[in-house]
C-alpha cells in the first residue's frame, strides 16, 4: 500500500487596488444644459442638484469631474456618455484619466 503524499505549497499573493480612472464630460458650444443634467443624473447618478452644480462646473471651466471608477467602469460609462449624445445629435465628449 503506497502512502498518500500531498505538498502544499503556500502561495503568496499580494492584493493591490485596482487603479481608478476620473471621468470628466467636456463642455461644448452645442450640447443643452438640460441634456448634460439628463446624462449626469441617468448615467453617473448624481441628484439634480449635484447634476446642475457639475454641469454649471462644466460650463464655467471647460470639463468637470462626473466620478470616479475601476477601467472597466470607467471605460463602460465614456461609452454610454458618447452613445447617448450620437442618440440625441449633439456632441457632447466624455474622457477618462487616471487617478
Amino acid at each position: 500500500m503506497a502512502a498518500h503524499i500531498e505538498t502544499k505549497e503556500k502561495a503568496e499573493v499580494e492584493l493591490k487596488e485596482p487603479k481608478k480612472y476620473k471621468v470628466f464630460l467636456l463642455n461644448d458650444d452645442y450640447t443643452t444644459m438640460d441634456f448634460v443634467v439628463e446624462v449626469l443624473m441617468d448615467i453617473f447618478h448624481k441628484n439634480y442638484a449635484e447634476a446642475v452644480d457639475t454641469m454649471l462646473n462644466i460650463h464655467k471651466k471647460g470639463k468637470g469631474l462626473c466620478g470616479v471608477y475601476t477601467h472597466e467602469i470607467a471605460e463602460t460609462k465614456v461609452e454610454e456618455v458618447h452613445r447617448r449624445a450620437r442618440a440625441n445629435q449633439f456632441p457632447l465628449k466624455a474622457t477618462m484619466e487616471e487617478e
